[in-house]
């Protein structure tokens, strides 16, 4: 766990934990894994597949969502919160994932390629302004939101409630 304390921080989220496009799947007993999740699960280096995510119980779920996990030691104690769970509910390990020390959203001088290509579908572009003042977490839901195999449809939804667009 090589992460940098600050860097998976999702600041500024106030008391949110879930955004307004999450909405159709959170009130449903959580059914998908929330942004609030994954973007801790890229932190620890866990890829949790839906599967899993739904064996889970809703007070494991809401564990998830709830505990700490940005400075190194709560990084570490998070993915060995998630490999027991894991363990516990399907029988086996969760797959690991890749930590990049580096991520696209983390960086506030460049605007994403890949957001800025998916924005171009919809004839908008994002400004590095704008790129440097959403959070840390807004910045990895549009990341995550426009890449292949994902539900792409929530991406201009996001654009809008982060108030990039009108």
């Amino acid at each position: 766990m090589k992460n940098n304390d600050s860097t998976y921080n999702p600041d500024k989220t106030g008391d949110k934990i879930f955004f307004d496009f999450e909405e159709d799947f959170i009130e449903k007993n959580i059914k998908c894994v929330p942004m609030i999740v994954r973007f801790k699960l890229d932190a620890c280096g866990i890829k949790l597949k839906l599967s899993e995510w739904t064996r889970m119980t809703i007070v494991e779920r809401d564990l998830l969502i709830d505990t700490a996990c940005a400075t190194k030691l709560e990084i570490k104690k998070y993915h060995f919160l998630v490999q027991e769970i894991v363990s516990k509910s399907t029988g086996h390990e969760a797959k690991l994932l890749f930590i990049d020390n580096k991520p696209a959203w983390a960086d506030i001088k460049k605007v994403s390629d890949e957001v800025n290509e998916k924005a171009k579908e919809f004839g908008w572009q994002i400004n590095v302004n704008e790129w440097k003042h959403l959070s840390n977490l807004q910045r990895f839901a549009l990341l995550k939101l426009c890449r292949p195999g994902h539900e792409n449809k929530n991406f201009p939804v996001a654009m809008k409630e982060f108030q990039l667009v009108s």
